[in-house]
């Protein structure tokens, strides 16, 4: 009969580790723990601790601090799976795991399909023909060395990539290895950890060549069990029920998911919500049990699209993962600049800029190409941003590290300032009423596609009637709206009038505020 041994990397929450690790050794499996050494070292010690009577526990032999994208991930996997080797000789699989897994089979049935067939569970594309890797970096993850983390040492990170570029310092793959790419949450039986280990020992190339690739964690155990073992004896899937969201982040689960997770054909699920408490403990108490009956049924995105959409039926019992990780804050504010002359918000949005501390983005909803920094790939296109735009907005905070921000809309994205008027955060808009002409009006007519470069001038003049027609109503629809916070720029006004206003819209002295409205051209076509 298998016997797992659980291999889990953890950063945190050491009281769910214990229970996780307490949980999985009572059904007779066992399990070694790697706990990020970046984590306080008072929280490692709570584990060791509460977990030194278990003999069905083994620590990894050295604790690294991990990276996102590091071999630090890897070598943190291979500590893990050394130490669960050595403590656990009658180990038949090896299954790795993470501090944010739980159950979504009780023990029986996943021993029971373990033994069913003798085949390892791996997921393992073609790095090169398959599309695993959606945006980003692809062959240069292996032709550059990368030794620094994209993420904290960004600058250094491209740095040396284009200087690598530059001076010609590519480097050849392994002539002998085919490299593959998935999911780092795999279960491996013995005979493929042991062959992995000592590839390990006698291939230092190898391991030196995936030391500086960068994400090895996606390519390192998915090339190398590939290469050690016949493709018949592969399932190319993770046993690990993972989603993500649009914008490369782990969706999360709660409590009223309990009966689609068991519907899933995998054995854990990444990863449940900290605010799921009712769905940790039913979870919790899953592992155990015996002669439970699973309905699968597989259809976990189409299920999960389901219970986490708009049009959802039925009671709620836990905030949907889009609410839940994509309100703006309750004690953020929100500046909304409607202008439909967009180079005059442009003008503002740069004045704010020098003259406070506040961010001030120009229209990130309808320029593609509006300066953003990363943020996981939620920035890339206009159609992400648009789906996600509290999501988007709530991450903008967070790198700005401010409590206020303003972005520009045009005056025609009404269900856009409506949408953002519903967050719990504080929203406040500034209107700027701007003058159009009748060559404005031609322009505007024309890159909206309402006509061309060869439109007639007697066709232009019927039409510029309700060209203007339909600028003033966009105005009037947000005068009747009666918007909470509502303040307005007149290009027609003097600067005290715009200073008042825009003091009280951006709550700054009233110094600054004239400073910002004496603009040089603010209003200039």
């Amino acid at each position: 009969m298998a016997k797992i041994a659980y291999t889990l990397l953890c950063h945190k929450d050491p009281a769910g580790i214990i229970a996780q690790a307490t949980r999985l050794t009572a059904a007779g499996d066992y399990v070694s723990i790697h706990f990020d050494r970046r984590a306080p070292a008072d929280a490692y010690q709570a584990i060791r601790t509460a977990l030194a009577d278990n003999p069905s526990v083994a620590f990894a032999a050295r604790r690294i601090k991990c990276g996102w994208g590091e071999w630090s991930l890897v070598a943190a996997s291979l500590h893990a799976v050394r130490a669960a080797e050595a403590a656990f000789p009658d180990a038949t699989h090896f299954f790795m795991l993470s501090g944010d897994c739980m159950p979504i089979k009780t023990a029986e049935f996943i021993h029971d399909r373990l033994d069913h067939e003798d085949v390892d569970y791996i997921e393992s594309f073609d790095f090169f023909d398959s599309d695993w890797i959606k945006t980003g970096m692809r062959a240069e993850r292996l032709t550059y060395r990368h030794v620094f983390n994209e993420r904290t040492q960004k600058w250094l990170f491209y740095q040396s990539f284009e200087w690598q570029k530059r001076l010609g310092l590519s480097r050849a793959i392994p002539a002998d290895l085919r490299i593959m790419i998935g999911s780092q949450w795999w279960c491996l039986r013995r005979r493929t950890i042991e062959a992995v280990l000592e590839f390990c020992r006698t291939r230092p190339d190898v391991v030196r060549f995936f030391r500086t690739t960068w994400i090895p964690d996606e390519t390192f155990f998915q090339t190398l069990v590939r290469h050690l073992v016949p493709e018949a004896q592969i399932r190319t899937r993770t046993p690990t029920f993972l989603m993500f969201t649009d914008y490369g982040m782990p969706a999360a689960f709660y409590n009223d998911q309990h009966d689609m997770l068991l519907a899933q054909d995998f054995f854990f699920a990444r990863k449940i919500s900290p605010e799921a408490e009712d769905l940790k403990a039913r979870l919790g108490d899953l592992y155990g049990q015996t002669g439970v009956p699973f309905g699968i049924t597989g259809e976990g995105k189409r299920v999960h699209g389901f219970l986490t959409s708009r049009g959802r039926a039925g009671r709620r019992f836990a905030p949907r993962f889009w609410e839940a990780e994509g309100g703006i804050g309750q004690n953020r504010t929100l500046l909304l600049i409607a202008c439909k002359k967009w180079h005059v918000a442009k003008r503002l949005t740069a004045a704010i800029r020098d003259k406070t501390d506040i961010p001030a983005l120009d229209y990130l909803f309808t320029e593609e190409a509006t300066a953003l920094p990363d943020l996981g790939g939620i920035e890339t296109t206009l159609a992400k941003r648009s789906r996600h735009r509290r999501s988007l907005l709530r991450m903008l905070f967070d790198h700005f590290g401010r409590d206020r921000m303003a972005i520009c809309l045009d005056t025609a994205d009404f269900d856009l300032i409506r949408d953002f008027y519903g967050d719990r955060a504080n929203v406040r808009l500034l209107e700027i009423q701007c003058e159009f002409s009748d060559a404005y009006l031609t322009g505007h007519a024309q890159r909206v596609g309402l006509a061309g470069p060869a439109t007639r001038p007697e066709t232009m003049e019927a039409l510029l009637p309700t060209v203007r027609f339909d600028v003033r109503f966009e105005s009037d629809r947000i005068r009747d709206a009666e918007l909470p916070g509502t303040f307005r720029l007149r290009e027609g006004a003097d600067i005290e009038e715009n200073t008042v206003s825009l003091a009280r819209f951006l709550a700054i002295p009233t110094e600054t505020a004239r400073a910002i409205a004496a603009t040089d051209h603010l209003f200039a076509d």
